[in-house]
């Protein structure tokens, strides 16, 4: 980019408001420097949790026109069969398979992993999108808070179980879906699985996208030297049935400049194919590019021991459910 482009571009980025929602995309697509669209994807296999709804589901749709097979993960077979319908409306040329797993069950999860590797001899892409956000604070079977689970469990075990088969595709890419509520918070360094704080829907969420990062960011120092980069990204402020669930309030405020689930996935489907996004340059990524971890006004950066508590943390939980270490050996 040009000086003035990079200089409109981080001022849109600072302001959060226009940058995340969809007037800054708009923008940014007709500034010099653009990156150009991913190419092809024949016979690359893309795993998209999530797949039903919202961001996933468009992601999904995108990667399928671009010829990937995509296996659509929803969390029942109804869920995944309807999006599988949905998504071949939209790229009648593609293949899609649907899959069944609630991602906040750990032992859902080791099952699809192990499926994946009797029926799949490579994954090109992981793009660990499932999401959620309860009105009163819920526990897995397990006993994990539903959102910790989801967010950060979740793709740290798939990462971990899916990564003989990212290696083999290699270079492959894993794209983490965090959100730009992740500024706003900290690791809670003492109290990871945000027990001990007040039931905030909207804060805890912040907390476990926050904590996604930080995964994201170990697992892609871990990777690198395997052929496999590790993305995080936000989508910006994306108009979906979750949000306006989940925050009706500002849905009602934001309606007007919000994005299309498909602008909310461009970045996602971009990273998946980008020459750009190959091993090297792992990173926290916001249309198209690289962003900093942390706003100017946003929480202030843990440190070390608390990062390295988060990994320890996941890595025993997830050990525990498959009886290995999820250290790359």
């Amino acid at each position: 980019m040009s000086s003035i482009a990079d200089w409109i571009d981080t001022a849109l980025d600072r302001s959060v408001v226009l940058g995340y929602g969809r007037p800054g995309l708009w923008l940014r697509r007709r500034l010099p420097g653009w990156p150009s669209d991913p190419p092809r994807l024949d016979g690359k296999v893309v795993l998209v949790t999530g797949a039903s709804s919202g961001i996933g589901l468009a992601a999904s749709g995108m990667l399928a026109r671009l010829g990937a097979h995509v296996l659509a993960l929803a969390r029942n077979e109804e869920r995944a069969d309807q999006a599988v319908a949905q998504i071949r409306r939209a790229a009648p040329a593609g293949q899609v398979e649907p899959l069944a797993c609630d991602v906040s069950d750990l032992s859902q999860l080791r099952a699809l992993a192990q499926r994946l590797a009797a029926e799949h001899e490579r994954l090109d892409v992981l793009i660990n999108n499932a999401g959620a956000m309860p009105p009163e604070r819920r526990r897995t079977a397990a006993g994990h808070e539903l959102m910790f689970a989801t967010h950060v469990l979740a793709p740290f075990a798939l990462i971990a179980w899916t990564q003989e088969l990212l290696e083999r595709a290699a270079p492959s890419r894993v794209i983490n879906v965090s959100s730009g509520g992740m500024y706003t918070r900290a690791i809670p360094c003492d109290d990871l699985e945000s027990d001990r704080d007040s039931y905030s829907p909207a804060r805890i969420y912040a907390a476990t996208k926050r904590e996604l990062v930080v995964i994201s960011e170990e697992w892609a120092r871990r990777l690198r030297g395997r052929g496999v980069a590790v993305h995080a990204m936000h989508p910006g402020w994306a108009d979906t049935g979750a949000v306006k669930q989940a925050l009706p309030r500002f849905h009602a405020a934001t309606r007007l400049i919000l994005r299309s689930p498909e602008e909310g996935a461009d970045t996602i489907v971009w990273l998946a194919g980008a020459p750009e996004a190959l091993v090297g340059v792992d990173g926290f990524w916001h249309d198209r590019r690289p962003r900093p971890t942390r706003h100017p006004l946003g929480a202030p950066e843990e440190d070390e021991r608390c990062r390295a508590a988060l990994w320890r943390y996941c890595e025993s939980i997830v050990r525990g459910a498959d009886g290995e270490s999820a250290q790359p050996g």
